[in-house]
């Protein structure tokens, strides 16, 4: 069993507030991955802006934060 008793002292206001930090924290992260490394395995011609995956991982990063924020 896990013990988590050194949690009980955070309240889950604070708790959300770090998981939004956390979320906002890894978006910037993707945002510094190099354009190169993600659009990976398509040729320079066939590059649409759907390709991207880092838009792809804003975007669920973004429905994840508005879930966490208004849950």
């Amino acid at each position: 069993m896990l013990n988590f008793d050194w949690l009980s002292g955070v309240s889950q206001e604070n708790a959300k507030y770090i998981f939004l930090i956390l979320f906002v924290l890894i978006g910037f992260l993707v945002l510094l991955i190099p354009n190169d490394y993600a659009y990976e395995g398509v040729k320079k011609s066939d590059r649409h802006w759907y390709n991207n995956l880092k838009l792809w991982s804003l975007g669920s990063l973004a429905i994840l934060f508005v879930i966490y924020y208004i849950f």
